[in-house]
């Protein structure tokens, strides 16, 4: 521990991220992302931005970008709030939302970022057990909270929570921002984005980087009642009142106006996923149901952590979780057509 350090720097555990392999050809599907390249326009927008006005600040509250998201969804540009991917727009909610002294809770198997931003924030948390299919229960978050917080679909599961049960959630807990982490809602759920004009407690997040496929470029988002995103500028504006650049601002816009081929690929990515599952069943696997870009997967008579060193050793990467009840699931990323196959061949070898 180095004597400069500020004394909470050495009782963190931060986030470890999925390996980015250096090596080309292999069968990368260990971290979501999309196989399908972004929106041609998308690109086109962004090239435009390559010019001399690079030397000027970008817009510090990216309006482009918060029409575009406040058109496509059917809401006012002040209830969107816009972030340099949604791990920041996260960061700021749990700075600014759930210093309650009460308990956030979340599901025990869940996005592993949750506990590093309480860690980093001093928040204390209690997290609630999905049921024996690895669903969420609305009914367990009865419980006395200073927030709450789950993805949905859920990650690394897959599972998709039905509106009307997150309404129920709400309902229950007027009291308490119920943040909805919808980084994959697009491959097959519905958005609480619907719900938020009726519950002011109701905080939606999303990234640009799995459905519409600019995990590069850095950008998330969040919808809700104007109070709850004004808590949220407040916080950006004393920590980077400049978030998003030029081209990030300028691309994301154009990704949320091409509707058609948004669709599109996601329809792609919603077909193979399918194909996949019935697969890998064939195969002997266990696979949960999953609205996500990926599937979460176990075979009844082979270790997993040996599945995982197997595929490697044939070039194609999948992730892994040595954390308990998931110790023996693969979670697998849909990729195109012919690295589903590369997948299915070396399960098969």
């Amino acid at each position: 521990m180095s004597k400069f350090w500020s004394p909470f720097v050495k009782d963190l555990v931060p986030y470890v991220p999925g390996e980015q392999p250096k090596l080309n050809k292999l069968v990368k599907l260990n971290t979501n992302e999309n196989p399908y390249g972004p929106s041609p326009r998308a690109i086109a927008a962004m090239q435009a931005e390559v010019n001399d006005n690079l030397r000027l600040y970008p817009d510090p509250n990216g309006e482009r970008l918060k029409q575009a998201v406040a058109d496509y969804y059917g809401v006012q540009p002040n209830q969107v709030f816009v972030g340099n991917g949604s791990d920041e727009v996260l960061a700021h909610a749990f700075h600014g939302l759930f210093q309650h002294g009460r308990p956030l809770l979340f599901p025990d198997v869940t996005y592993s970022f949750y506990p590093v931003y309480c860690g980093l924030y001093g928040i204390a948390y209690e997290t609630v057990a999905l049921n024996a299919q690895f669903q969420i229960e609305v009914a367990d978050y009865d419980r006395p909270n200073g927030g709450i917080i789950f993805p949905n679909p859920n990650a690394p599961t897959g599972c998709l929570l039905a509106l009307d049960a997150i309404e129920r959630l709400l309902q229950a807990n007027p009291d308490s921002v119920v943040l909805v982490d919808e980084a994959y809602v697009d491959f097959g759920g519905e958005s609480a984005i619907a719900l938020v004009d009726r519950y002011p407690n109701l905080l939606v997040a999303q990234t640009l980087s799995k459905s519409r496929s600019l995990a590069g470029l850095r950008v998330g988002l969040a919808v809700g009642h104007p109070d709850l995103i004004e808590a949220l500028e407040r916080i950006k504006n004393s920590f980077n009142s400049y978030p998003l650049d030029r081209i990030a601002i300028a691309g994301a816009a154009a990704a949320f106006e091409d509707r058609e081929y948004f669709q599109e690929t996601c329809r792609q990515v919603i077909a193979s996923r399918e194909a996949v599952v019935d697969a890998l069943r064939a195969l002997g696997f266990d696979v949960l149901p999953s609205a996500a870009n990926f599937i979460f997967a176990r075979h009844p008579q082979r270790d997993a952590a040996l599945i995982a060193a197997g595929l490697r050793e044939q070039g194609v990467i999948v992730r892994h979780f040595k954390h308990p009840r998931i110790e023996q699931f693969l979670r697998i990323t849909i990729g195109t057509p012919e690295q589903n196959r590369a997948l299915l061949d070396a399960l098969a070898r």
